[in-house]
């Protein structure tokens, strides 16, 4: 029994001098598909669908933060809030198709684009320009603002772009990336926070974008000088003594370089400085540091804790919603650029586990702070790093915690719709994620259109269809990921077994297609057992995480400075150790049991939980709740827990985790 993340072993650390600071620029190993390509269905349209009917559809009109916006040229935001929103509305409107939503987004984008200074600088109107009419310009950068919130509006414009090819774009970042080449130097990243130092990579991403669409050599030098200003990532990576110092210390020395929302953005930045330079030390950084990240800090719902620092692997640490969604982003790019199965599979890990665990249904409210095991959600201190006194940071709240979450939380799923499918270099397409969807693209060297339908209940079902439309045959190649907890899939085409293959590669089948070709993908899912912090035992199957089912009792609350928020308790016992002779059971002696179907009004609740696992369990009387946390049970060197248990076994029944709110899904084991 090993972590998931044992997969992503890597060789020792890399001095930092060896990597290279220039070099070739290369070419992604798969091609983002333009905005509105990829088309939601099934259950995953019906998520948008209920983000577009709740906050990501109008933050503008519930948040009070946002309005007399900063970025329509009012005195309102003028910071992060309302470019990470737009992060995730935009994407939401072209997916849904939906042209109220386009233009409503639409209002900021032409307002940036419409107020780019004719230095290039961008942004909201500073203090300096409404005091004296005079523009910013590169002579004095100095009464510019920080260069971290534009950095998020350029992505929002990037993914603009992709949708529509509006050629303003492009002249807009040619002109601001000019302005950033000429003020860098006199004023750093770091001048006005160190948000933008430890988020550089971000904007070094959109620099090395635009350089694949104009080829201007400035481009590469800016990126590079981009990435100078910026924390040193790939080093602290390749090192390993950062991983390990952020496990060890909560101080508030250098907590920059461990703060949970900067790392999981930092993830990319090896992939990034990798596409600059073709240096490949750079790929076994970002190996080395994602397998020790997920060693000492990992949790079982696919990220790691940062509550909101790193802090260690226990199962009653927290992690911070934003942490997730950056770290999944992180984690597409990283896909596009070096086309590697094993953070494939570490992105749906988070995001069909961690992710809806954290947001109620109508994504309205959301946790600062999930905990692996969470027997209730209350007001309280718990032993996050970042406690806070107004005990806020565990409730569902619109406005609990800090609210970067709330502004934040809508690039999840909107992004990980548009990576569910890329094109590959050789004019083929390529499904490297799975949910119901459509793609249409142009295929083969003749370029024809091609519409493939996705039809499953994946994550929750094993079988994959796809379906494609055409109007003449067509030959590209269709690529397919196998999963690396698959151990034989099996590939029919049109009825026929073609192939049966291993799981963590990608396959690809390169025919000539026809219309109402269908391909089949098998996945048969097993129950594996991994092991996680303090030597506890997660049940997995497939992409899946399974955790103790609790009955969820929710109360409504007011806060005076924070607003309306809930609490969650469970009358249930919750304080089970899985009896050792269950984890020994051969995989297809589990008892599993399909309880309802995926229809196409699915949400991530108890209600519609679809998969139920019963296993064998035991009480532990002396596991009780300390510190507002669940405690976990100390286990011998063999994983068993060593105290009283109660002598009567009983059946406990396992659902899916991002279905739930309250739960344990880390099991001490018990005989």
């Amino acid at each position: 029994m090993q972590l998931l993340f044992c997969l992503l072993m890597g060789s020792s650390s890399l001095p930092a001098q060896e990597f290279s600071s220039s070099g070739s620029f290369q070419l992604s190993a798969y091609k983002e598909l333009p905005l509105g390509a990829v088309k939601p269905k099934g259950w995953l349209l019906h998520q948008l669908q209920l983000m577009r009917n709740g906050s990501t559809g109008h933050l503008d009109s519930i948040h009070k933060k946002i309005r007399g916006n900063g970025w329509l040229g009012g005195k309102g935001d003028g910071w992060e809030a309302t470019p990470y929103w737009l992060d995730g509305a935009v994407p939401l409107a072209w997916l849904l198709e939906d042209d109220s939503l386009k233009q409503h987004t639409m209002k900021y984008i032409n307002w940036v684009l419409d107020h780019q200074r004719p230095s290039g600088y961008f942004g909201p109107i500073t203090k300096q320009e409404r005091e004296t009419g005079i523009t910013i310009t590169a002579a004095d950068c100095n009464n510019g603002e920080d260069w971290w919130p534009k950095m998020v509006m350029l992505k929002v414009l990037q993914q603009y772009y992709s949708a529509t090819e509006d050629k303003r774009v492009l002249a807009f970042m040619t002109k601001y990336f000019r302005y950033q080449l000429q003020t860098l130097k006199g004023c750093p990243l770091s001048k006005w926070t160190e948000w933008a130092e430890a988020r550089g990579m971000d904007n070094a991403l959109m620099v090395q974008w635009l350089y694949s669409k104009t080829k201007q050599p400035e481009l590469l030098k800016l990126s590079a000088l981009l990435q100078q200003q910026t924390i040193p990532w790939s080093r602290f990576f390749a090192g390993r003594d950062w991983v390990i110092n952020a496990a060890t210390y909560q101080n508030d020395e250098k907590w920059m370089t461990r703060h949970g929302v900067n790392v999981g953005m930092a993830l990319k930045d090896p992939a990034v400085q990798y596409q600059r330079t073709g240096d490949k030390r750079y790929l076994q950084a970002l190996h080395t540091g994602f397998r020790d990240l997920m060693t000492l800090h990992g949790l079982p719902f696919g990220c790691f804790s940062a509550d909101e620092d790193l802090h260690g692997n226990l199962p009653t640490q927290g992690t911070e919603l934003c942490a997730i969604v950056e770290a999944m982003f992180s984690l597409e790019t990283i896909i596009g650029i070096t086309g590697d199965t094993r953070y494939m599979d570490a992105l749906e890990r988070a995001t069909f586990n961690g992710l809806p665990a954290q947001t109620t249904v109508d994504y309205n409210n959301k946790q600062y702070f999930q905990i692996a095991n969470q027997v209730h959600i209350k007001r309280g201190v718990f032993t996050f790093s970042l406690p806070f006194d107004r005990e806020m940071n565990n409730v569902l709240g619109m406005r609990s915690g800090y609210t970067c979450c709330l502004e934040n939380m809508h690039q999840g799923w909107t992004k990980f719709t548009t990576h569910l499918w890329f094109g590959t270099p050789d004019d083929g397409i390529a499904a490297l994620h799975y949910s119901p969807s459509e793609v249409t693209a142009k295929l083969g060297r003749s370029r024809t259109p091609v519409t493939i339908k996705e039809s499953t209940s994946y994550p929750f079902d094993n079988s994959i269809q796809f379906e494609i439309s055409t109007a003449s045959v067509a030959n590209f190649p269709f690529s397919l990921r196998i999963p690396a907890w698959c151990k034989a899939a099996v590939i029919s085409i049109n009825g026929i077994k073609e192939r049966t293959e291993k799981g963590g590669q990608v396959v690809t089948l390169l025919r000539t297609w026809k219309n109402g070709d269908r391909i089949t993908l098998e996945l048969p899912m097993e129950v594996q057992i991994s092991q996680w912090g303090a030597n506890s035992r997660t049940v997995e199957r497939g992409p899946l995480v399974y955790a103790l089912k609790l009955k969820e009792n929710w109360k409504q609350e007011t806060d005076e400075y924070q607003g309306d928020y809930f609490t969650v308790h469970t009358p249930d016992a919750w304080n089970y150790g899985i009896v050792e002779s269950q984890l020994k059971q051969s995989p297809d002696s589990w008892n599993i049991k399909t309880v309802k179907p995926v229809q196409d009004d699915f949400a991530w609740d108890l209600a519609h939980a679809p998969i139920e696992i019963s296993i064998q369990a035991k009480k532990i009387p002396g596991w009780i709740i300390a510190q507002d946390i669940a405690l976990t049970p100390v286990t011998a060197r063999d994983g068993l827990f060593m105290g009283r248990v109660d002598p009567q076994e009983e059946t406990i029944t396992l659902v899916p985790y991002g279905c739930t709110k309250l739960r344990i899904v880390a099991f001490p084991v018990v005989k």
